[in-house]
């Protein structure tokens, strides 16, 4: 007999997940046996069924989760992962309004969307465990950099504190809420980077105990762990999978 996967009959909608993280976590939810719902502004992202959306968009998200509803019967995990660190987000002094405001519009009004719609479908579940909502903040959101990106990290403290405030708020009508705070993950921005200014680069590497950054499939597992009755007992947490990053003071010298 084939063994049960860990998400066995959840339908999960994951938003951000044409690539990184929300592609690794697509893949492995649905290995896990879980119905998965990607969502992305870009076309044909990867899951069972594919939904092309802009999340900062209220009617949009409305309509998101009403079409998962209509073809599923129920939802039972949010993971809210869409995000942007665009290259014009910098130290409060050089970053314009605009980039402002389009960084926290993305990174922190879709989590806000995604959880004031998507939350409501999870209430409707029976039993006393009712749904998991993953939303994607940052180590960031804990430690300063002297290499700012003032928008990016303001709006991942802010996805940490909306993520604690709905965990303790929904922890007893059986919806946990965590934030999952990745520390650097190899991406394709990440390795142009590299390519572009290695002392940049080598200056981030540095600081992280492992001595490399996080394949974009560790972090899906997070995700996974926070989705599934494993963390049953996880709620309002600050789901730090860094590297050791943000316990360290020196690193290791090899």
């Amino acid at each position: 007999m084939a063994q049960a996967g860990r998400l066995d009959g959840r339908v999960c909608v994951v938003s951000g997940a044409s690539g990184g993280i929300g592609a690794a976590s697509v893949e492995l939810f649905s290995r896990e046996g879980a119905k998965v719902v990607g969502v992305d502004l870009q076309p044909d992202c990867p899951g069972e069924l594919a939904l092309q959306a802009d999340v900062t968009d209220e009617e949009q998200v409305r309509g998101v989760f009403a079409r998962v509803r209509e073809e599923y019967g129920h939802i039972d995990v949010l993971f809210n992962n869409a995000g942007i660190s665009p290259s014009d987000d910098g130290s409060v002094l050089e970053t314009t309004l605009e980039a402002w405001e389009r960084v926290q519009s993305v990174n922190l009004r879709s989590v806000f969307l995604c959880c004031k719609h998507g939350i409501p479908h999870l209430l409707d579940n029976d039993g006393p465990a009712r749904g998991s909502v993953i939303n994607t903040a940052s180590f960031v959101a804990v430690m300063g950099a002297a290499t700012s990106q003032i928008s990016y990290t303001a709006s991942k403290g802010g996805v940490l504190a909306l993520s604690r405030e709905l965990g303790v708020e929904f922890a007893r009508r059986g919806v946990r809420v965590n934030a999952l705070c990745p520390g650097p993950v190899d991406t394709p921005l990440l390795r142009e980077l590299f390519a572009k200014d290695p002392e940049k680069a080598a200056r981030r590497l540095v600081h992280v105990p492992m001595g490399r950054f996080a394949a974009a499939e560790e972090i899906a597992k997070g995700a996974l762990f926070l989705a599934s009755e494993d963390s049953s007992f996880v709620t309002a947490s600050t789901f730090l999978i860094d590297g050791g990053l943000s316990g360290a003071y020196t690193t290791p010298l090899d």
